[in-house]
Order: structure tokens, then sequence, then C-alpha cells
């Protein structure tokens, strides 16, 4: 029997409440995704702040409908997580690719972040973010944001994902899933709290740094072909394409890299 993970519940709160009143940290043996369980409490009308942790998440989602089931006894294999906030920016434009410059940069230099929300080590999938928001009063512009983020420790099956995963103890041996929930955390709500008060524009060249696509040629779902060019200062997709450069927004498509002869797509 694996030994029960010691989450470090107490030192996040510590280090997330002064910026957050009335934070809470909840960590649960199982439920089906984290995310789910934060968007249905704000539906019940729960919107203080909140981070959730599964150590074994039954049905994680990601973009478009994706699967994200972490299948992980006790958290040794993935970190699945979600903080839920209220957030009232002028503009909700590139929250994603800042969360993701968030927790790449609290992990590890050599972690790239593919635009619009996946973590990425060698061309490799290692974390996945998936953002959702509700309306929690007609009264106010503010919006409860649900963050949620699911993340390999060890490098699952390739067999298992359509994407080459890759695991974060590829990059720091030993680490387990309650010290990289620690370092993500405090990180994370900071920028949260940035982005509320700046918009994207701050992290616009963090993201240029870790861009894992800039001059990558891409495929977008809709079929249009061509070279990722970074992203605008809403944290658009730069697309140019034979019929000019294209604004890619991440509700519109997703991106795939296009392959070379002898090359598998990823």
């Amino acid at each position: 029997m694996a030994t029960p993970l010691r989450w470090p519940s107490e030192a996040i709160w510590q280090e997330v409440e002064p910026a957050l009143p009335g934070f809470t940290v909840e960590v649960l043996p199982e439920v089906d995704s984290t995310n789910s369980e934060l968007m249905r409490r704000a539906r019940a009308g729960q919107t203080d702040p909140v981070l959730l942790v599964a150590e074994r998440q039954t049905a994680g989602r990601g973009r478009m409908g994706r699967q994200w089931a972490s299948g992980a006894d006790s958290g040794a294999l993935a970190l699945t997580f979600s903080m839920g906030l209220q957030l009232a920016p002028a503009d909700w434009s590139g929250l994603s690719l800042a969360v993701g410059v968030a927790v790449a940069q609290s992990l590890h230099p050599d972690i790239r972040l593919k635009w619009p929300n996946d973590l990425w080590w060698h061309d490799r999938k290692l974390a996945g973010i998936l953002i959702e928001t509700a309306n929690w009063t007609t009264a106010s512009t503010s919006r409860y944001v649900v963050v949620g983020v699911g993340l390999n420790i060890q490098t699952p099956p390739a067999s298992d994902f359509s994407t080459a995963p890759a695991g974060l103890a590829e990059l720091l041996p030993g680490m387990d899933a309650t010290q990289v929930l620690h370092r993500v955390v405090g990180p994370l709500v900071r920028s949260l709290k940035t982005f509320e008060s700046l918009g994207f524009a701050p992290f616009q060249l963090p993201f240029k740094a870790i861009d894992a696509l800039a001059q990558v040629p891409v495929v977008l779902t809709n079929g249009v072909q061509g070279q990722a060019q970074g992203v605008d200062r809403s944290g658009a997709l730069r697309v140019a394409t034979a019929q000019g450069l294209q604004l890619v927004t991440s509700s519109e498509v997703s991106v795939r890299v296009q392959p070379t002869p002898g090359d598998v797509a990823i």
C-alpha cells in the first residue's frame, strides 16, 4: 500500500489567505473532476476562494470536451487541482496564457507553453489547463473563475494519449505531488491578481520566452495552415498563412504542429 501523501494545506493557506480573505484548502480522496465540483458549488452559490485537490480524478476534462482522468491513487502519478475565486478584470483575453506562464515559471525553466493552455517539455505534453467561469451575481462584472490544472508527475504510457506525454519527474526527480502543489499555488494566485489588475500585458513577454509554437508550422482545426508567430497584446495567436496574417482566439479553434515528412503529428 502506498504511503499517504502529506498535503501542505496549512502552509499554502498561510501564503495565500492574506491575498484572498476567506481562502480555504480542501483535499478529496476522489472526485469526478475538481473543475466540475467547483462549478457545481458555484451554481449553488458557493463562491468563496478555494483550492480543491483530488488525489484521484475519475472524469477530468480538458478543452473542447477532452478527458483528463488521473487514475492516480494518492496523487503518486499526477497532480490534479482547481482554484476557484472571484475576478473582475477589464478584459478576460489571455487568461489561460497568464495561468500557463505562472505554472511553467514556478516549475522549471525548460518547460514551454503551447498556446493556449498546454505545458510541454521536449515536444511532449506535461500538463493541461482548463479555465471556466460562472456569473456569481448579476449586479457586478465579477465572475467566479475556476482554474483547473492536470499535471503528470510520473510519465504515463504513451499509448494512452494522442500527444506523447512527459512527466515532471524527468525534470525534477524526487519531487512528489505535494511539493509541486506548494510550489505552484502561490505564484498562480499572484498571477491571477496581476491579471485582474493589468490584464495580459505583463505576461506577453514572459510568454514569448517560453512559446512552444514560435515560428513553427501549425494546422488549425478549421483546416488553415500557417506559421505561428507569437501572440498579440490580447493573447490571440498570430498565424501567417497564404492568405495573410490571421489572429486566432482559443474559443475558435485548436492548434497542432504541422508534421514534416517522416514526423509524427503531436
